[in-house]
């Protein structure tokens, strides 16, 4: 039964926010809104367009599965605040940067946003990733700080928030 609750709760999760922010409110807003396909471009701008949108898209979906994955492994929690992370996740992507979960979000968005040429998803963009750059330096990091103290502060002293390092960084090692 544990395990169906751990399963569901990461269900629940995943349609509350990951699913919400890249499927359900770029949807509506197209749905609503008027929008040129690949910008209303001709070939052969479609298809490089198409192909860059679908890379990101791809590349984002990957981290969001892998950082998802850590959480649940490591973590023993979800990615959701009523149910987060009980331990410090400081494997995977997480050892290039603090934020690879929302990176994955910013990646997915940023090829919906060049797919289907709309200005309303590219302001939907910056402003969920500006949102969350807020919310990491006023709520989040101080959170993480207090819950796992002089671990998660050795770890902001090596891992950038948002840019990635390029090697991985091993807690013991500058």
């Amino acid at each position: 039964m544990k395990k169906e609750q751990s399963v569901l709760a990461h269900l629940v999760s995943i349609l509350a926010l990951p699913f919400n922010v890249t499927v359900l409110i770029p949807l509506l807003l197209l749905i609503f809104f008027d929008y040129r396909f690949l910008w209303g471009l001709s070939l052969p701008y479609t298809i490089i367009l198409l192909m860059l949108g679908t890379i990101s898209i791809i590349v984002g979906l990957g981290m969001l599965i892998s950082t998802i994955a850590q959480f649940a492994k490591r973590g023993k929690g979800t990615l959701a605040p009523w149910n987060p992370p009980q331990r410090l996740v400081i494997t995977g992507l997480y050892r290039y940067t603090r934020n690879p979960m929302i990176s994955g979000v910013v990646f997915v968005l940023i090829g919906e946003v060049v797919v289907a040429g709309s200005w309303l998803l590219l302001i939907w963009l910056l402003l969920f990733a500006t949102v969350n750059y807020i919310y990491f330096i006023v709520a989040e990091e101080p959170a993480l700080e207090k819950k796992f103290g002089p671990d998660y502060v050795e770890y902001k002293k090596n891992v950038p928030r948002v840019f990635p390092r390029r090697k991985p960084w091993s807690p013991g090692k500058k």
